[in-house]
């Protein structure tokens, strides 16, 4: 059985993985992501890599990188999380690495996972949100995985969703990703931290007193211990992520919506009011079929799963 190796960088971590053709994943190592620093990154993946491939022979490595890639599979053109600018990321790993490397968006990654072994397996048309730093977006079209026409298709997380709304890492101003992703969750609940200390008491707690450690997961943590402000912060996200959802579906009319990222693991705290107001906002809502919006099944490996795949499939 021909294994490959996965890797999945986003704005804060490096995890790799050893991969089978059924999916599982066998083996993993984890790193930080030193993101203002190009050569540091490419030097963890390389480790990162190396420690995998001393304990298993693999046939390839994918790359599941959290920037716009270009169609040569090969080329990260743009990374607002990350230092990556025009930067040919194949090449500059390819002595280090030894083995056939591709390289991939990373939610584009974990789209192909869920439709290869997960949430979306087999569904004509796969919709794929993921919600980490920022949004990342896959879609597949009757089993192959679309990009666009130069790679850089489905960036959903940079629509704008409030004209001249929030400062994005991209550039612009008010993307989707600035209302409903994980930094948005710390960024909400440092507001309200500094507007309100009462309301978010529990919150402020949970984080030794120090704003500035008001993270995502203590947010999660909070909602599900039953702070209502940390339930507020994430029925207000939830619900911007419904709007964008319905968005999508006026655009695309996919089958399903996997929602999957860090910020999926909060369940129904965050599902609940986003399929609310996916329902209320979509597009000719009681005359038409509607998409089914589930949770990822592959949880954090997602994007390492489906990066070795694809990268066992095209070598």
């Amino acid at each position: 059985m021909a294994l490959a190796i996965g890797v999945d960088i986003g704005g804060t971590k490096v995890l790799a993985g050893v991969v089978d053709e059924d999916g599982a994943v066998i083996d993993t190592t984890r790193r930080l992501t030193p993101g203002h620093d190009v050569a540091e990154t490419e030097a963890v993946i390389a480790d990162a890599v190396s420690e995998l491939s001393g304990r298993h022979q693999v046939a390839a490595v994918g790359i599941g990188a959290a920037g716009w890639i270009a169609n040569d599979r090969a080329t990260v053109l743009f990374s607002p999380h990350l230092a990556w600018r025009n930067e040919p990321l194949r090449d500059a790993l390819a002595d280090a690495i030894g083995v056939p490397v591709v390289v991939e968006n990373d939610a584009n990654a974990a789209a192909w996972a869920e439709y290869r072994f997960g949430a979306a397996r087999d569904c004509p048309v796969a919709v794929m949100v993921t919600l980490g730093t920022g949004i990342g977006g896959g879609l597949v079209v009757a089993g192959v995985l679309y990009r666009g026409a130069y790679g850089v298709g489905c960036e959903y997380g940079h629509m704008t969703v409030v004209p001249d709304g929030r400062r994005c890492a991209c550039g612009n101003r008010g993307c989707w990703e600035m209302y409903a992703s994980g930094t948005a969750l710390a960024r909400d609940a440092r507001e309200l931290a500094d507007i309100s200390p009462v309301a978010a008491h529990q919150l402020m707690k949970l984080a030794d007193g120090e704003v500035e450690l008001l993270t995502g997961p203590l947010v999660t943590q909070a909602a599900r211990e039953g702070d209502p402000a940390a339930i507020e912060i994430y029925t207000t996200m939830g619900r911007w992520l419904g709007r964008g959802l319905a968005n999508l579906a006026a655009v695309i009319d996919p089958t399903v919506f996997v929602i999957g990222g860090g910020v999926s693991e909060a369940g129904d705290l965050l599902l609940a009011p986003a399929q609310q107001a996916f329902s209320e906002s979509l597009t000719g809502r009681g005359f038409r079929p509607v998409a089914e919006v589930r949770l990822a099944e592959l949880g954090p490996q997602a994007g390492l799963v489906g990066a070795a795949d694809l990268a066992r499939r095209r070598h």
